[in-house]
């Protein structure tokens, strides 16, 4: 069942600059802190801390520390965080606001970055998202997720603790770069889905339209909308990430994030295409109608044509003059009926010699 996302930026009217005060969907889960510390030696750990204090010595080390956070409603945990990766109180409260435009920040010490994950949906317009915010410093990355993780980084997971390609061998930037590729990739998915809807409605419109087809496209226009504004502002955060001077990226992740920002243009292609594609249906459906409707009329006027010199002949031997011919003739009645089925057969042989009626 889709979840309602509730916005209630009324509790921001009038705070303090920095006042955390979480922004977003109502939740009643805990929220979750799971810690991945590795190195390209072999060192390999992945727990849950008691508390938050057993993540600060994870600063001081040459490991890379993967710390993410699922869930943000929580601002206790959020704040502490902040307080011991020296995160500034403006940061946090944009982590804490789940209707931030993905964007960078250099903030010297780290990297902030917003995402938006999207995933097929079970609403009308097949599409739902989440944000995710990151903190990418020299050896560690902070992840905040608003929904309990799941399995959706779960293959990065898995390449770390079995040591699969170079992410063991790389830092936090590296890290940080296969999340954002998930979350490209995902993109893909979400796109076959409308994809598909769009290949079905549109055999619907041709073949049968209906009353709820118009519903339909709208609400698919609304997916690739949520796509658009998710993937258009993306496209500049791993271009600015690319070209960024910071000491944070390396240069040996760069290719990688090249090959993600083509991956994101080749999506934006896509939902414009789709773009197109429903706002033409839009003329299609229309036409459809009118075609029906033209087709209803034609049958209608053919009838109301072939009924026209019937309705001459009756109004003729209907009126009550005392002297007509045929008028007390035996076969009269017989005739006249004889005369209106040849006109009606006739008038029809002609529809179809100007193929007017098929």
């Amino acid at each position: 069942m889709t979840e309602k996302r509730v916005q209630r930026l009324s509790r921001k009217l009038g705070a303090i600059p920095g006042e955390l005060i979480p922004v977003g969907l109502e939740r009643d889960h805990t929220v979750k802190v799971t810690v991945i510390d590795y190195d390209a030696t072999g060192h390999c750990a992945d727990w849950e801390p008691a508390n938050l204090e057993e993540v600060v010595p994870l600063k001081e080390t040459k490991t890379v520390s993967w710390i993410n956070v699922d869930g943000i409603h929580e601002v206790p945990v959020i704040e502490r965080l902040g307080q011991l990766f020296g995160v500034h109180a403006l940061i946090l409260e944009d982590i804490l606001h789940s209707g931030q435009r993905p964007k960078i920040e250099d903030l010297g010490n780290c990297l902030y970055i917003v995402l938006k994950m999207l995933t097929p949906g079970e609403g009308k317009s097949g599409v739902e998202w989440e944000q995710l915010s990151m903190l990418v410093g020299e050896n560690f990355l902070l992840t905040f997720q608003e929904k309990p993780g799941g399995d959706f980084f779960d293959p990065v997971r898995q390449r770390i603790r079995q040591d699969k390609g170079r992410i063991r061998k790389c830092g936090a930037d590296y890290l940080a770069h296969a999340l954002i590729d998930v979350i490209v990739d995902n993109y893909f998915v979400v796109l076959e889905g409308i994809g598909d809807k769009i290949e079905a409605l549109e055999d619907e419109i041709m073949e049968h339209p209906a009353p709820d087809s118009l519903q339909k496209i709208n609400h698919l226009k609304r997916g690739t909308l949520a796509l658009r504004r998710a993937a258009w502002p993306l496209r500049e955060v791993i271009a600015n990430l690319q070209r960024s001077e910071s000491p944070l990226v390396r240069a040996d992740t760069r290719p990688y994030l090249k090959d993600v920002y083509d991956h994101c243009i080749q999506i934006m292609d896509t939902v414009e295409t789709f773009r197109d594609i429903l706002g033409g249906m839009v003329e299609i459906y229309m036409s459809s109608l009118s075609n029906r409707m033209n087709e209803v009329m034609k049958v209608l006027t053919i009838i109301t044509t072939v009924f026209i010199p019937l309705t001459f002949v009756v109004g003729v031997y209907g009126m009550n003059f005392e002297h007509m011919p045929e008028l007390k003739w035996e076969y009269g009645y017989a005739l006249v009926l004889i005369v209106m089925l040849v006109l009606a057969y006739g008038m029809v042989l002609y529809f179809r010699r100007k193929k007017w009626i098929e």
